[in-house]
Parts: structure tokens; sequence; C-alpha cells
């Protein structure tokens, strides 16, 4: 998996291949005219407490903070896509990921996606900061080989065993503990500001909210990806999280168990729901129509992943 990372990516959108590529896809002239004209012959200045900056017009980027741009930005590079049956290229906003499956020891497919994506980049004016971007392996392979760097304009990526991906640590043995420890350090430190707010005498109602907003969406945060696969000890350390706010709080509060449970089942519905989701194949009706296929595994790695346990909690409701 090689982690990208663009340098200033919503500053460097180039306006006329934005609205190009729109009315590639049909947009309307006019909604394009609009959206040139938006982007183009901005003004901005710098002030820093009674100082202010001379007036500075800008032609390129979208503007940072503006709810339009994460959609714009989705919508130029849309074309960046995998060119290999064995590989795939997730994006979100900015964030994009080369994920290319190793078959018999011939690395050629995977090399070459990084390859086409550098010259992509540097075709839409994108500029990929190989400081920050980072690969990293998932080898489990008996007998697993060396693995090559693979290298950016003739420089080196780093390789990594971990990797916060839009908040998950994903390691290469596909573990969480990593994950988990930096959960619980968050955790804990919200637990002595959930403390503080008793000692002042605010009301439970209070307190629950409070632990829901800043502790509870901590612990759970993406928890159907993570949950199922964790260590019966990362379990009982993040409950024991949760078990302490409930004295602090003083009401009760829900169990992360059931909160996984709750959270897999509701995606796995929306999944089913949507057609065009991705993952909608992998959760198929059996010929009654009642329960779902389950998905074979040998390995419990997979048995625990969210698609199987989603499988098995939904068909233990019917």
């Amino acid at each position: 998996m090689l982690f990208v990372d663009y340098s200033s990516a919503f500053n460097t959108i180039v306006p006329a291949t934005l609205v190009e590529k729109l009315q590639n896809l049909g947009l309307n002239r006019s909604l394009c005219s609009w959206i040139l004209d938006f982007l183009t012959g901005r003004s901005q200045v710098v002030r820093m407490g009674n100082n202010t900056s001379s007036p500075l017009t800008l032609n390129t980027g979208a503007p940072q903070g503006c709810v339009l741009s994460p959609l714009l930005y989705s919508l130029y590079t849309h074309d960046c896509a995998a060119t290999h049956s064995s590989n795939v290229i997730v994006k979100f906003a900015d964030d994009t990921t080369v994920i290319g499956l190793i078959t018999d020891n011939d690395e050629t497919a995977y090399r070459e996606e990084v390859s086409t994506l550098t010259k992509w980049c540097q075709e839409n004016h994108l500029s990929l900061n190989i400081n920050k971007t980072k690969e990293l392996v998932v080898d489990f392979r008996r007998q697993s080989r060396e693995h090559t760097p693979i290298t950016i304009d003739k420089t080196p990526v780093e390789r990594v065993n971990s990797f916060k991906f839009l908040g998950v640590h994903i390691s290469e043995d596909l573990t969480w503990s990593t994950h988990t420890n930096a959960v619980l350090k968050k955790a804990h430190q919200r637990l002595f500001f959930l403390r503080r707010l008793r000692k002042c005498g605010m009301s439970p109602s209070i307190l629950r909210t409070f632990y829901t907003c800043t502790v509870e969406s901590i612990l759970t945060g993406c928890i159907t990806a993570w949950f199922g696969n964790s260590t019966a000890g990362n379990r009982k350390a993040l409950q024991r999280v949760a078990r302490t706010a409930h004295h602090i709080v003083g009401g009760e509060l829900p169990s992360l168990q059931d909160i996984y449970t709750r959270r897999c089942i509701r995606k796995a519905r929306r999944i089913i729901s949507d057609s065009s989701h991705p993952s909608h194949r992998l959760l198929s009706l059996l010929p009654s129509g009642r329960r779902l296929r389950s998905i074979r595994s040998r390995t419990s790695r997979l048995r625990d992943s969210c698609f199987p346990q989603a499988i098995r909690l939904m068909n233990n409701q019917n």
C-alpha cells in the first residue's frame, strides 16, 4: 500500500483544466462558466495584528474551508484510476492510496501503477510530497522476501510498520494494537476533563453528553473496521475506559460491544440498500431471500473482519 501525500492539493487545482474535465463529464456549460469565475480572480490578503499585506489576485486553487472545494477536487481527480486489474486506487478528498496485490513475487503491475500515478500528477499539476508519502507492506507468506523500496523521481519512499489512514492506524500485521493504544491514550486524556466537570457540579445529563461527544466518539471511531479483529485484551482495556466513565457520569452507558453490533448491522443495511456501493456484492441474499450468503474464511483474520461479522449478525436476527 502506498499512501500518497500531495503538497497543498487544493491550492494547485488549475481552474481551466477542471472546467475541461467537468465539460467532458457533461456538466452544463453555464455552470462550468460559473465555477471558472468562482475560482479565478480571487483577491486575498494576510492580516497580522494591525498590519495588512497588499492584495494578491489568485487564479489557481480552490478556497480552503469552502464546502464546494472537496467536491471540485474529487471531480478534478476522477480520472485518476487504476490501470491494472490487480491494483486499486482509493481516494477520499485529498487522500490517495495505491493498493497492489502481488502474486508470484511479480511487482511489475504495482510499480507501473505508481509510475502512472506520478505521470498523472505531473500532467494535472499536482505535486507529490515524497517525504510524507509512505509505503506499507502486508506480507503473510511463510517465506517473505525482501521488498525493494518504491522510488518516485529517483527518491526512495519510506517504508513504515504502521500508518494512520483516515483516523485509523493500520499495521503491517493487520492487528489493531497500535490503533487501540492510540485510542486509549486519547480517551484517558478526555476522562480527565470529565472528572473536572463532575467536580464542578455538572449534572449527569451534561456529563453524559460530554462523554458521548468527546470520549465515546474516540473509542468508537470507525469501530466497524477494527473492533471485530481486536484482541480480547484490547477490548477489555477499551471497555475499562467506558466503565470508568460510567462511574463518573453515574448513569448507564452502552457497552462498546453493543455499539459495534448496532453499527455493523446499520452499515450492512445501508450497503444492501445501495446497489452502487463498492461492497454491495459482498452482501448477497440466499435464494430464500431471508439470510445473507456467508463469506468463506480460512483464517480468523478474515472471519472476524467487518463483512463476515456483519453477515453473521444480520443472519442471527432472522
